[in-house]
């Protein structure tokens, strides 16, 4: 009975794919880096935070596990990581249940989230479930018509970082709860433009995974964004929006009056080389299987010495 328990632990660990759990850390890190240096860290609403972010993912993981296997897109021949629906670990109701069960608890999570951060945060949160079931599922799922890539960098990105910063901000200066707009002052330009670090890292992860399985995704009619652009203008967005990221820290030094410390992601540089010649060469699933991870591993770290650049 122990053996099979920890058969099932396992199993759902794959379908839940904690490996892309820093896409749903790192923006709240940078957010709270950020809220630290302008003096309104708030604990509370920064674990929320990255709780109902981390929920939001694995409820998007599964109803991708689920409908991709449903829609004939994952097969025998693609090279990825497994999926549990495809493979017969788990019944698809299961895989099902187990999406609504994450959404569910994020909405709860969003509970207090709205309570702190008004009907801003309740618009946020409503779209972001709502996006992250559409991803696959509905009948105009995003990511097979190339709108995946705008998916991850609006919400894994733009907006994971300055909702955690709004919701610090709001429960630090704003005197009562719930605000029907957003009050001033807590959502600042540097929030933004700090966002499109996060942004640009976190749809990299989605373009070496499509660039991955751009053929069996052709094939099963999945057109995603590297389907649609081809080998050359996937890891031409590859490199650009690497671009984007390590150009923000500079930026915000010399244009926005930022501690020299921001300056720490450049540390990554080249870790960041590296993958990107793996991405630039190569197509196979051997080699694209380790630098999707080494992506996920530089948006993690990238975030860390970004949050603590700016917070120290």
């Amino acid at each position: 009975m122990e053996t099979a328990d920890k058969s099932r632990v396992k199993v759902w660990l794959m379908a839940i794919r904690p490996q892309t759990l820093p896409a749903a850390a790192a923006p709240v890190v940078v957010g709270t880096g950020l809220a630290v240096r302008n003096g309104v860290f708030a604990p509370l609403p920064a674990v929320a935070a990255l709780v109902g972010a981390a929920l939001i993912q694995i409820g998007t993981n599964l109803t991708n596990d689920y409908y991709d296997a449903v829609k004939g897109a994952d097969t025998e021949e693609r090279e990825g990581f497994t999926r549990v629906t495809q493979a017969g670990l788990v019944v698809p109701e299961r895989v099902r249940l187990g999406a609504a069960v994450a959404y569910g608890s994020a909405v709860l999570v969003g509970l207090y989230l709205t309570y702190v951060g008004g009907l801003p945060i309740l618009a946020v949160g409503v779209l972001a479930v709502i996006s992250g079931i559409a991803y696959t599922a509905g009948p105009y799922p995003l990511g097979y018509h190339g709108l995946g890539d705008v998916f991850v960098f609006v919400f894994f990105g733009v907006v994971a970082v300055t909702g955690t910063y709004y919701v610090q901000a709001a429960e630090a200066l704003v005197a009562s709860p719930f605000p029907t707009k957003i009050p001033s002052g807590t959502v600042p330009v540097e929030a933004v433009v700090a966002s499109l670090t996060m942004a640009g890292i976190s749809t990299n992860v989605l373009v070496v995974n499509n660039i991955r399985d751009m053929e069996t995704d052709r094939a099963a009619g999945k057109r995603t964004l590297a389907v649609l652009l081809g080998y050359g203008g996937s890891r031409t967005q590859y490199v650009s929006l690497l671009a984007v990221a390590y150009a923000v820290p500079p930026v915000l030094w010399l244009g926005y009056g930022f501690e020299p410390s921001v300056l720490a992601p450049l540390l990554t540089v080249p870790y960041a080389a590296a993958v990107t010649r793996t991405v630039l060469t190569r197509t196979d699933g051997e080699a694209l299987n380790p630098a999707l991870e080494q992506t996920g591993k530089l948006l993690g770290g990238f975030a860390v010495l970004f949050g603590i650049g700016m917070a120290v």
